[in-house]
């Protein structure tokens, strides 16, 4: 009679087989349960239990080993061998193919994001070594941009022709920007130098000892390595300089077809176009035409042709309208000719920044090494490398609310006239007179100041309205120093104030207005002065007694 085997914990023994190594089970083999417990130690010790194998069955050491190591199986620290056995006898599942899988497809990925990161970083380090100065290290770094003794960062920039040998004057620089920025409070002004303002060079010229400033960068230097063309950087810059009454910490040049290639890389700009002057009956006010560019297609296109409101530029559009300026017959809507060019200069300036730092295109591999490439080819600059970061920053950082741009020509008093100058022909040049730059640079000094109030330039009258003599001179001198513009300073109508008053004669002060109340301790009246008062005046400020004893 056959001896039966009890079972252990649902785990069925091994049952006699008719043939050696046949097996057979009356049922479905049961789960191993999470802990086993045997009859005995000493009985079971060395007792043969478990899945039938081809090597040999599992003892007990074994299978506690494994149900330890269940759903946490380092394979590092687990033999080779051990390993095989366990996965043989489906006591920890087998690799999957997903997994080998998912390993691949990762190691894929990330070959992929070297050589994309390796391919950027190439056409990087190629670019900046003809933009910047400087190694290309620097491009790991973030230093602070350089200042002037305002805090500002102010850039020249220079555009030329000279990338097309056929075009007439390719050698000028017709366009002469500026960009003022202050990287603390993240702002930036921008405004163009006319190009036919009227200069004394210093030097003789192929134009003369005098002429248009947009040939003194051409003049300055007859070599045409890297190292003449940043001579005549550094040289332009401290010449407009003394012009502009400010100091420049970088210079940037650029051909003509920057434009083009910077706009086409970022995938279009939007421009709002606004023309001024009389248009031809049936084309809607504002509206801009500008022929001179169309002789390329026969006069069968319109290069420079736009209703009033926001277009989607591409590069070429962007290019045209850019040198557009209304100087060829038929034309509207550029009644200011140079001065409307440089404004649309501006307004595609702004939309290129804006394109180039919104996400979007930053995730644009193709538009990014499109754009280094563009940037590469045709700019040059005096910036060093280590500094480019942060101008990155910048750019991104600071809102479009904060750019400001200046126009010289609607300016009261204006800034600038026109006139003919002899062999030079039709020139710009001061209000003040020819190479009288103080009311220009006063703009500037006043439009760029970190102080609200010089910003603001609000006209202050100073009476004085007690017995007290010289109160409203020294009352003056006091507003002067802190930066109001004070125009006249003299005694009101009668000496019985007792109390300061402050009549504000026009809005769009807030600053200077909350200045004065703070000042003096007393609101500011919007109610009309019981006294006449120049019409150009935007405040009056009548000192009473409250203030005789804080003069002396």
């Amino acid at each position: 009679m056959t001896k039966k085997l009890k079972s252990i914990d649902g785990l069925m023994p091994r049952r006699p087989s008719s043939e050696l190594g046949e097996r057979r089970f009356d049922h479905a083999p049961q789960p191993i349960p999470k802990r086993i417990e045997l009859r005995s130690a000493s009985d079971m010790e060395n007792e043969t239990i478990g899945k039938y194998r081809e090597e040999r069955a599992i003892g007990r050491s074994e299978i506690d080993e494994s149900l330890e190591s269940i759903g946490g199986v380092d394979d590092e620290k687990m033999s080779r061998r051990h390993l095989r056995r366990l996965r043989k006898s489906k006591i920890i599942p087998k690799k999957g193919k997903k997994h080998k899988k998912l390993k691949i497809i990762l190691s894929i990925i990330g070959v992929l994001l070297l050589i994309v990161l390796g391919f950027i970083g190439y056409k990087a380090w190629k670019a900046s070594g003809n933009v910047f100065t400087g190694g290309i290290f620097g491009l790991l770094q973030n230093k602070p941009l350089k200042e002037d003794a305002n805090g500002r960062s102010n850039f020249l920039i220079l555009g030329s022709t000279d990338d097309d040998p056929n075009h007439p004057g390719n050698n000028l620089t017709d366009t002469i920007m500026v960009v003022s920025i202050d990287q603390k409070a993240k702002n930036a002004y921008m405004f163009n130098v006319p190009r036919d303002l009227y200069v004394q060079y210093g030097m003789a010229c192929p134009a003369g000892y005098a002429g248009k400033i947009n040939a003194y960068f051409s003049c300055s230097d007859s070599g045409t390595d890297a190292k003449a063309e940043q001579d005549r950087l550094t040289k332009t810059e401290q010449f407009v300089g003394n012009i502009l009454g400010m100091s420049f910490q970088y210079g940037v040049h650029v051909n003509s077809v920057v434009v083009r290639d910077a706009v086409n890389a970022v995938g279009g700009i939007d421009v709002d176009i606004q023309g001024d002057g009389a248009v031809p009956a049936g084309v809607e006010p504002g509206s801009i035409l500008d022929r001179n560019f169309d002789w390329g297609c026969n006069y069968t296109c319109y290069k420079v042709k736009y209703s009033p409101g926001v277009h989607h530029l591409n590069g070429n559009q962007a290019m045209y309208l850019a040198m557009a300026r209304g100087d060829t017959a038929p034309t509207y809507g550029l009644a200011r000719s140079n001065f409307d060019r440089e404004q649309n200069q501006q307004k595609i300036l702004q939309g290129l920044r804006t394109k180039a730092t919104s996400t979007g295109f930053l995730a644009n591999l193709n538009g990014v090494t499109k754009l280094i490439d563009a940037v590469g080819d045709n700019l040059r600059t005096n910036i060093p490398t280590d500094e480019f970061r942060t101008m990155v920053n910048l750019a991104s950082e600071m809102k479009s609310s904060d750019i400001h741009s200046i126009d010289f020509q609607t300016q009261d008093p204006p800034i600038f006239t026109s006139g003919n100058m002899g062999a030079a022909g039709s020139v710009v040049y001061p209000s003040a007179g020819v190479d009288d730059y103080s009311g220009l640079q006063a703009f500037l000094k006043r439009t760029l100041s970190a102080n609200a109030i010089t910003r603001e330039n609000a006209k202050v009258v100073v009476m004085n309205g007690t017995t007290t003599s010289g109160l409203a001179s020294t009352q003056a001198t006091i507003l002067t120093d802190k930066g109001f513009n004070v125009t006249d300073y003299t005694n009101a109508d009668t000496t019985d104030y007792k109390k300061t008053v402050i009549y504000q004669l026009h809005d769009n002060f807030s600053a200077t207005a909350t200045k004065l109340s703070q000042i003096y301790g007393v609101e500011v009246s919007k109610s009309t002065p019981p006294f006449s008062v120049n019409s150009a005046t935007d405040f009056v400020i009548v000192i009473g007694a409250d203030q005789a004893d804080t003069s002396q």
